[in-house]
């Protein structure tokens, strides 16, 4: 069974539960925090007890983590109807256990991240279910970086959670709370990136239609078109969290989007989910740009730039991209387009497990220039190591200005690749291994990656399969890629039919 908005093949453990009674009653606790659906029985969706409980064994982890007298933690929301009751059961939940809180209200995930560095705070909670539907909300768990926590401490997280038997701080002990506004000092650091080119935008005197999907996108990203000088026309802007339409920023959910777009005669929309760490545009003439090509946009300007600086300056690449390397990062699933114009600038491309914590990671391994994953997410290392809208769109615009051709032409000059995604159903997980093992040997000409799953690329074709199991169900997720809609549907369906030839 599937839950309408959530890909839950994205969590990198196996310590994952799902409870769920009918479908808008679901849990699930993961090494990345706690979401679920709101309202119902402890224990079987998104609690007061369950949200108190998880709050706990977060500070009592970040005791262990960072052994001090006293511990702040940043809290920040998107606009979901549950999010200020969910917000004062956690802020309280801090304070009782004598944590001083820093609320910053209605922000976007990456502010939310940006504000724990800039209050040297210990961690953050961001009360957001990213593009779930409404009836969803969640606790996003960051460390003193302002990054989601690695798996080891995701899983001692919820062996503390399950344990349970909390202890709360005496009257006299007990955290304070403020409040602090970051929005204009997360957009300060986007404008004030070398690589974001404010006055070439200006001088392109922009036109956008932007979806803020009525959450705290429509608060953020207005501001920072504003002082990039573009028109922004606004859809969905009012901040209520009832969502104009299901909130994952795909094309099949962005034909209002399109149609504005066309009618306004804008130069390109800008999509981004409700927390605003995900990323889409429109071309100019109402297609998608497609949303894997949002991270091989940016990429690509990133790396020209490092060549327009060596070239400027009579140094290496190297050098221009100090302090960082020529290295692209995304996950296994993403497109291979990144890996084509990285290696275009003489960069090197690698791939990690699915999940952001997983590219960043790696991330921080290569000391890459840029990365993210395919579904429209960018991380800017300069900025932060995390997916962040704000960063994406400026990067974007810049390169759009520097080239003055429309988004559709910009979008031509990528390489051109389709995905398919697919399932397979099996009686019992214990059949997981008997599919990737016969698929190993099914394709000989294929190269074999057993990172996370099974992906098979066939380089002289320029396409790729990967298969991963479900944490949560006995199903395998399919992924295909190759030049073209047809191909990668047809690699795709010839992996579904060899699998089946396997089952009972």
């Amino acid at each position: 069974m599937e839950i309408e908005g959530i890909d839950l093949s994205i969590v990198s453990t196996e310590l994952l539960s799902l409870q769920k009674t009918n479908a808008l009653m679901a849990l699930i606790k993961s090494i990345s925090g706690i979401r679920g659906t709101i309202g119902g029985a402890p224990g079987e969706a998104l609690t007061p007890v369950d949200i108190v409980s998880f709050t706990c064994a977060y500070v009592e982890r970040m005791r262990i983590r960072r052994p001090k007298t006293r511990h702040k933690v940043v809290v920040g929301r998107d606009a979901r109807i549950s999010g200020e009751m969910v917000r004062q059961l956690v802020c309280g939940t801090l304070m009782a256990c004598g944590v001083d809180v820093v609320d910053i209200g209605l922000a976007s995930t990456p502010t939310t991240e940006m504000a724990v560095t800039f209050e040297g705070a210990d961690g953050g909670i961001i009360l957001t279910a990213s593009h779930n539907p409404r009836e969803w909300n969640a606790l996003k768990l960051l460390d003193e970086r302002g990054e989601f926590l690695d798996a080891q401490e995701g899983a001692a997280l919820l062996e503390v959670a399950a344990r349970g038997g909390f202890s709360f701080a005496p009257v006299d002990a007990l955290g304070t709370l403020t409040e602090h506004d970051y929005t204009d000092a997360h957009i300060d650091a986007v404008l004030a990136l070398e690589a974001v080119d404010t006055e070439a935008v200006r001088k392109a005197g922009f036109t956008v239609v932007l979806d803020a999907i009525n959450s705290v996108g429509g608060i953020i990203m207005p501001r920072l078109l504003e002082r990039l000088g573009v028109r922004c026309i606004v859809l969905n802007g009012e901040a209520t969290g009832d969502f104009a339409h299901n909130p994952e920023p795909l094309p099949a959910h962005l034909t209002a989007l399109s149609d504005r777009v066309v009618r306004e005669k804008a130069d390109l929309g800008i999509s981004v989910d409700p927390d605003v760490d995900r990323l889409a545009f429109i071309c100019e003439n109402g297609e998608p740009f497609v949303e894997e090509n949002t991270l091989v946009s940016v990429a690509a300007y990133l790396f020209e730039e490092v060549c327009r600086k060596a070239d400027a300056l009579g140094i290496s690449r190297e050098e221009a991209a100090a302090p960082y390397r020529l290295v692209s990062c995304s996950n296994l699933s993403s497109s291979r387009a990144l890996r084509d114009v990285t290696e275009q600038f003489g960069g090197t491309y690698k791939a990690s497990a699915v999940g952001e914590v997983n590219v960043t990671a790696l991330m921080h391994r290569e000391k890459a220039l840029i990365g993210g994953e395919g579904n429209g997410g960018v991380i800017y290392p300069a900025l932060h190591y995390g997916r962040d809208a704000m960063v994406g769109v400026a990067l974007f615009l810049s390169n759009l200005a520097h080239k003055k051709i429309t988004v559709s032409e910009l979008k031509n000059t990528y390489p051109q690749y389709a995905i398919a995604k697919k399932k397979i159903e099996l009686p019992d997980r214990s059949l997981v291994g008997v599919v990737f093992d016969r698929l190993k040997t099914y394709f000989p000409d294929g190269t074999v990656d057993e990172t996370d799953g099974v992906k098979i690329t066939f380089e002289a074709a320029r396409k790729w399969v990967h298969l991963r199991p479900s944490n949560t169900e006995p199903i395998v997720r399919i992924y295909a890629e190759a030049p073209d809609a047809a191909a990668a549907e047809a690699l795709a369906g010839e992996v579904v039919s060899m699998a089946r030839t396997l089952l009972p």
